[in-house]
Formats: C-alpha cells, sequence, structure tokens
C-alpha cells in the first residue's frame, strides 16, 4: 500500500509539481483511502520527502554504479557520468531535477523538503569533489564546484537542448573545465 501511494504520488509530483498535486488527487490515482495515506504519510511534507528520498535513491545508484565501473580512472569515470546523465535529460519526459524542482516551489529555507535538495546538491559537490581530487588538479575544489554548476545547470535547461544533444555539451563543457583545471594560471 505505501509503495503505490508513494508510487502515484511520485508520477504526480513530478508531472505537475509538488504544490500543484493535492492528496485528494493522489488518493483518488492510488485508488486508496484517504486514512491509508495518512496511516503511511503523516502530512503531504513527509510524502514529499519520501519522493525526494526515492529519487536520491534512485539516482546515486546509478551514480555509484558508473563509479564503480571506473574506479581507477577518474577520467573516464567523470565523462561516464556525463553520459549518464546526458541520457537521462534527452529522456522524453524530463522535466529536470526533481530535487532543484522541489526547492523552487518551496522558499522556506527549513522546509523538509529543502533539507532533502540541498543534502542531494551537497551530495553531487562532494562526489565531483572526490573525481577532481583524483585528477590531480591545482584545486579540486573549484573545479568540483564548475562540475556541479555544469550538471545543475544542465538540469533546469534541458528543455533549451535539441536533437538530443545534452550529452555532447556536457562532455564538451567538462572538457574544457578540466582542462583549464590543470592549465598553469594565467597572470
Amino acid at each position: 500500500m505505501r509503495e503505490r501511494i508513494l508510487e502515484c504520488a511520485s508520477t504526480l509530483f513530478y508531472r505537475q509539481g509538488v504544490r500543484a498535486v493535492g492528496v485528494d488527487l493522489v488518493v483518488e490515482q492510488a485508488g486508496v483511502a484517504k486514512t491509508s495515506l495518512y496511516r503511511h504519510f503523516r502530512t503531504k511534507d513527509d510524502l514529499i520527502v519520501a519522493f525526494l528520498e526515492r529519487e536520491d535513491v534512485d539516482f546515486w545508484t546509478t551514480w555509484d554504479d558508473v563509479a564503480a565501473k571506473h574506479a581507477d580512472d577518474p577520467a573516464a569515470e567523470l565523462a561516464a557520468h556525463m553520459r549518464w546523465i546526458g541520457a537521462r535529460l534527452s529522456r522524453s519526459n524530463y522535466r529536470g531535477c526533481p530535487q532543484i524542482n522541489v526547492a523552487a516551489e518551496f522558499p522556506e529555507q527549513d522546509h523538509p523538503a529543502r533539507h532533502v535538495a540541498r543534502s542531494h546538491m551537497q551530495g553531487l559537490r562532494s562526489r565531483l569533489s572526490s573525481i577532481a581530487k583524483r585528477l590531480n588538479v591545482k584545486h579540486p575544489e573549484i573545479l568540483a564546484a564548475q562540475l556541479a554548476l555544469l550538471i545543475n545547470g544542465a538540469f533546469v535547461s534541458s528543455e533549451l537542448l535539441v536533437n538530443d544533444d545534452a550529452t555532447q555539451i556536457l562532455l564538451t563543457a567538462k572538457d574544457a573545465l578540466v582542462e583549464a583545471a590543470r592549465s598553469p594560471a594565467k597572470a
């Protein structure tokens, strides 16, 4: 029952936005009683957090699978991440990063959904920092920040990309950033 409610809510939240979807619609679409929803999720905010945590698990599982395949080659790992992220952006039903979308809907910094979104973004930066350090660039934290901006920018700009060019754009931009990070500083 919990999984059915969460699956239904996740689909609705991602397609329509969390503020646009009320619990009555989730109940109707999931074919459950409102009491069943509230038995598993005390509040709508709890349901939103569960949706984001579910998306987080999916994202990091893919990330970790890709990372494991390139454990000894940080350059290949970074390129592989750009390829799967580019493929994700090219999906016909892609509506952006769920964490970014939900964070944009809730301006309150202390909203539970913002905490999940913030943790996701910090996780991305941390993982990119680890890769940047393994690339032996002079300022890995700067490169990690640039790569995080590149990825997050791609997530929110996916509708501007045409003909499935997300992967090539991500790879080209990644190459330019890594090359610049390896170049000696210019006065």
